[in-house]
């Protein structure tokens, strides 16, 4: 039987709620987002996906782009109760979001709870302590563990986000990152090449020459074999490169990017 697509309405919050800066991060050149939606913007834009859509399947209203739980609590009130009307009218059935490992907490989970938020998503990046500190993530490996054995024993599922190709990096790391993550049981996971962009501290250093983004063909070759990995372990991997659009692909300076580059790995 042919499963049913499920809609996620994203809602960008680009960069809000992270007091880092991690070298690869410009989320505005990334989403072409520059500010907070307010919460008539989001019931406007559940709205309309909600009009378009034609499936049956599960609909998910999801909060991208910043550190959810890193916003201010008043701020995560106002856009889980806009999200969570159009659980109360049945027009939808879940929120999920992304955020830091570092920035899980019992009181923040048991808040989301609340509103019905059933996945969390979190941009781990590296299971390496050297690469994520080259890279300013401002959290360690033992952060991520700890943060997904508590979302589990709240009863998320649980998305982990990583980066291969960042300084530091090598095939090696990689893949003892990949299988460092597929011992934490996620529910699935998101490849992300490291792509150098615009406007971010690693455009500088590749300028200046102390940065060198990975040729797409390594890239390719490496996430071949994170794909076996993972598929050896059942865990999904849902994204495997940038969703390309004309915004990214004006931004990108350098890096393994292709529009299709699930296609070139699998």
């Amino acid at each position: 039987m042919a499963r049913k697509k499920q809609l996620i309405i994203p809602i960008f919050i680009p960069h809000y709620g992270c007091p880092h800066q991690c070298i690869f991060c410009n989320q505005t050149n990334i989403t072409g987002k520059e500010r907070l939606p307010d919460t008539t913007e989001v019931a406007n834009t559940i709205g309309d996906y909600l009009k378009t859509w034609k499936g049956g399947g599960r609909k998910e209203v999801a909060f991208y782009g910043g550190s959810f739980t890193g916003l201010g609590m008043d701020i995560q009130e106002r856009f889980l109760k806009t999200a969570f009307k159009f659980i109360d009218y049945g027009l939808i059935h879940s929120i999920r979001i992304s955020t830091r490992p570092d920035y899980i907490t019992k009181q923040g989970l048991m808040f989301l709870k609340n509103y019905n938020v059933e996945t969390v998503e979190l941009g781990v990046q590296s299971m390496d302590d050297e690469v994520l500190k080259l890279s300013g993530r401002g959290h360690t490996a033992e952060d991520t563990k700890e943060a997904v054995m508590l979302l589990k024993r709240y009863g998320f599922k649980v998305g982990l986000q990583f980066m291969p190709g960042l300084p530091g990096d090598t095939e090696e790391i990689v893949l003892c990152t990949a299988n460092k993550i597929a011992e934490l049981e996620p529910d699935f996971v998101r490849i992300y090449p490291t792509i150098v962009v615009k406007d971010t501290p690693l455009e500088k250093m590749y300028m200046s020459g102390l940065y060198n983004p990975w040729p797409l063909t390594k890239m390719v070759d490496v996430c071949k074999k994170l794909v076996s990995l993972f598929n050896a372990k059942e865990i999904p991997i849902i994204r495997l490169g940038l969703q390309a659009t004309e915004i990214l692909e004006q931004s990108i300076v350098a890096g393994p990017y292709h529009p299709s580059f699930r296609g070139l790995v699998v």
